[in-house]
């Protein structure tokens, strides 16, 4: 039986006009984000990080010691703090944690790797603030959610220890849109498809390799990774995006929790406030960051 929410959603969103203009499209994303008002225990500060806009944010039962560092999605071109702020609360109040959010620097202006370079330097930050690598999630959704597989490795590859898990939401990790499922889903993704998926990639990698590793983790060696929580709806063009990288990590002797949303859309939690599934899936993503954050935090590392 088909969700009545997700019908209702996908009516909204099916009436949006998409513009051509980069700006524009950054002012509507952000303006959608807007329109969601925080919880009333949220506290949200501003902050810097190495030059690069951020916040910090919590709600009335999370643990100080504990982080959940997000990097937005938009494709690397478009989002922003103001886009996900609501969904950063949420996030962070399901994994019952502070949250850091950072205003990555994106194409075309500052094409790849510079995403990269801030997610590491904020990771980096949060070591130098006294958090412990065992008391940090990293997630992200869609290009953040492919962004989260690229600062682990990058964290590996730095010599850094990794944090408790990843938790990517709907990754976009294939810079080439070569899965299946960019043809096979296109009808039923009121979002994301392969023309524009190709568009962003062409900006972002700016001329480079669209298999480089930390742009297209994909094809990153993924052995020492912590653990991933993958989440994607099954209505998504993005879906084996999600499913070859728990193939690839799984291979390379990662922990993978895989979850496949039945009827779900690219990124469905960020509709969270009409959507039961969306605060479901956010609920299921904050149990696993807990449970990694409480074993990583025993084991004393």
């Amino acid at each position: 039986m088909s969700d009545p929410e997700i019908l209702a959603l996908r009516e909204i969103i099916a009436k949006r006009v998409r513009s051509d203009d980069i700006a524009q499209r950054r002012r509507d994303i952000d303006a959608r984000g807007l329109q969601y008002k925080l919880a009333a225990d949220a506290r949200v500060e501003a902050v810097s990080v190495g030059g690069v806009g951020a916040e910090w944010s919590a709600t009335a039962d999370a643990d100080p010691a504990k982080v959940v560092l997000y990097l937005h999605g938009g494709g690397y071109v478009i989002g922003s703090l103001d886009s996900h702020r609501h969904l950063v609360v949420e996030v962070g109040r399901a994994a019952r944690a502070r949250t850091l959010a950072i205003d990555y620097r994106m194409a075309p202006e500052h094409p790849f790797p510079a995403a990269v370079d801030d997610a590491l330097a904020a990771y980096r930050f949060l070591l130098a603030e006294g958090i412990q690598p065992s008391a940090i999630t990293i997630a992200g959704d869609s290009a953040g959610g492919g962004l989260v597989v690229a600062a682990m490795v990058a964290i590996r590859d730095a010599g850094l220890p990794q944090p408790a898990c990843g938790w990517p939401i709907s990754p976009w990790v294939d810079m080439e849109a070569i899965g299946g499922s960019m043809a096979s889903k296109a009808a039923t993704d009121p979002t994301v498809q392969k023309a524009g998926i190709l568009d962003m990639a062409r900006l972002y990698l700016n001329g480079a390799d669209a298999r480089s590793p930390l742009a297209a983790p994909l094809y990153a060696d993924l052995r020492g990774l912590a653990p991933l929580l993958i989440q994607v709806g099954a209505a998504e063009t993005l879906l084996d995006d999600a499913i070859r990288l728990a193939q690839v990590a799984g291979a390379a002797d990662v922990a993978v929790d895989l979850q496949v949303w039945p009827e779900m859309i690219h990124v469905w939690h960020i509709y969270y406030p009409e959507l039961a599934a969306g605060r479901r899936a956010i609920i299921a993503g904050g149990d696993f960051a807990r449970a990694m954050m409480a074993r990583g935090m025993r084991a004393g590392f």
